[in-house]
């Protein structure tokens, strides 16, 4: 972070913030209070195409115990001092650990990364904020549990609850992270605690298996929004199932996206295929294991030879689909053929598993893995294919229809090509829906090249919306613009919640476009 200023909260005075530090060190002692320039430097580091001026923290507070936490707000209520919360902080691509505006205090809670339980044979596990997949990953190997994890593709340092609470998603059938949710501790803005679900109950022993509670369900307020911390969470794990067969289905017409999906979508919403399908481009196949110089060295949009000429060197197909059959030997080969009868029958697509889908360009090993829940980096790989730094997530939802994602794929391309950026992409199946995921990779070290990328994102958003288009999440940078295009009145309910449990607006503002 290069600034010789001193960085204070919007509205805070330098007497009052200094008054609200000396607090915070009474709670967390000094090592755990952040404010020199070499510490809060991790926290200004950002891929999108912001300013960097405009993410700069102005301290950042390490809390270890749920208690430390409210504490903290009362002091922010008493100061108005804004604070930003993460868990992990490696929320890359869509704002990193940055807060969400200048000026904000950092309240980063990884140090808070106890594994509070683990339960093998309800399959439930209760953790902490700084919990990373890796880590849960690791208890349940040492406890021999057969228990199956659902990371996002960066898994071993990304987190659970962090990610829960963003909404993403992961690859096997308990993919929908926040639908295998169940049960919140949240310390709200006033400093209360509130345990959702059977959470209220004194002793419940249903607190992760039953989701609902008693009265209206209040879980969703927690997720992609500024209402309150969430201090501890319950998930629901996967039992390892007697056998599991990864694929891998390989088109090569540009044009093929539409039976791949019209043939997924009735055997992901039968659940003959159970597990979170991936059709990936051949760009993003590529890009997780080979630079684009190696085929291209222009710095417009990779162009169509280009692309062709990397299907042929790297084994990988136009659209590269990656499912998972699980269950019992039987089953598996019952549902196989039934795979093999659909997709066979135009004479488009390759099917292949085993020794055969190996052996197919180079990223169905670390496929295979995730469907699994099994822990690797190789999806970082995308970084290196254009270079820079810069990556912004631009990830619209469709019906799972062909002709939507046909639709979806043409006006990105476009939208890209007119920029000069590739098209980096694949399509998340879930039971009737499909996440859009587009990387767009820039070099941020170009500053043109930053502002074209800006452009480009935004006019993603506004043109995808005006086909009736939503994102499902989007980084710090755009949040406000995307909020506008879900329509003022439901910003209106959010107003009047983020009112009623926030009012003086201590808790990340500008979430999701949530303010005041």
């Amino acid at each position: 972070m290069s600034t010789t200023q001193r960085i204070l909260p919007k509205g805070v005075s330098a007497a009052s913030f200094d008054a609200a530090l000396a607090k915070f060190r009474e709670i967390l002692g000094t090592d755990n209070v952040f404010v020199e320039n070499e510490q809060l430097a991790p926290y200004t580091k950002i891929m999108m195409a912001g300013n960097d001026a405009d993410y700069i923290p102005s301290a950042a507070l390490l809390p270890t115990e749920a208690d430390q936490v409210q504490a903290i707000v009362a002091v922010c209520n008493q100061y108005k001092v804004p604070i930003w919360t993460i868990s992990t902080g490696k929320n890359l691509g869509y704002g990193s650990a940055a807060p969400g505006e200048t000026g904000q205090v950092i309240l980063d809670m990884h140090r808070m990364n106890r594994i509070l339980d683990v339960d093998p044979e309800v399959c439930t596990a209760l953790i902490e904020p700084g919990v990373t997949y890796q880590q849960l990953y690791d208890y349940i190997k040492e406890k021999g549990y057969k228990l199956w994890l659902d990371p996002p593709a960066p898994s071993a340092i990304a987190g659970p609850v962090g990610n829960t609470l963003d909404r993403g998603v992961g690859y096997t059938p308990y993919g929908e992270h926040f639908m295998f949710q169940c049960g919140m501790e949240v310390v709200l803005a006033n400093g209360e605690m509130v345990r959702t679900g059977m959470g209220g109950i004194e002793k419940s022993s249903s607190w992760q298996v039953f989701k609902w509670g008693y009265g209206p369900y209040i879980d969703g307020l927690f997720t992609q929004s500024n209402y309150g911390i969430v201090t501890k969470m319950g998930l629901w794990l996967m039992p390892e199932p007697p056998a599991y067969r990864p694929f891998l289905i390989q088109y090569q017409d540009p044009a093929d996206i539409e039976e791949i999906v019209d043939v997924l979508r009735p055997l992901r919403i039968s659940q003959i295929i159970p597990n979170a399908v991936v059709i990936v481009h051949t760009l993003w196949d590529a890009g997780t294991h080979v630079t684009r110089k190696k085929y291209y060295s222009g710095t417009d949009s990779i162009p169509r030879e280009a692309i062709e000429r990397i299907k042929e060197g790297e084994g990988i197909g136009e659209w590269n689909v990656y499912a998972a059959l699980y269950g019992t030997p039987e089953q598996i080969e019952v549902n196989w053929k039934i795979v093999e009868q659909a997709f066979g029958a135009s004479g488009k697509a390759k099917i292949m598993y085993g020794d055969e889908a190996e052996q197919r360009g180079g990223s169905f090993d670390y496929r295979a893995a995730l469907m699994k829940g099994d822990m690797n980096l190789q999806e970082f790989g995308l970084y290196n294919w254009r270079g820079g730094g810069g990556s912004m997530w631009f990830a619209p939802v469709s019906q799972a229809k062909g002709s939507e994602t046909k639709d979806q794929t043409d006006l990105a391309q476009q939208i890209l090509d007119k920029y000069g950026f590739d098209y980096v992409a694949e399509y998340i199946v879930g039971w009737r829906d499909m996440h859009h995921v587009i990387d767009l990779l820039y070099n941020r070290e170009d500053s043109e090249e930053t502002q074209r990328a800006h452009d480009c994102f935004a006019e993603l958003i506004d043109e995808f919306a005006k086909r009736g288009y939503g994102l499902y999440r989007t980084n710090t940078e755009f949040m406000e613009q995307v909020a506008g295009t879900f329509g003022e009145p439901l910003r209106n309910v959010h107003t009047t919640l983020k009112n009623a449990l926030d009012p003086n607006g201590i808790l990340s503002p500008g979430k999701s476009g949530i303010r005041q």
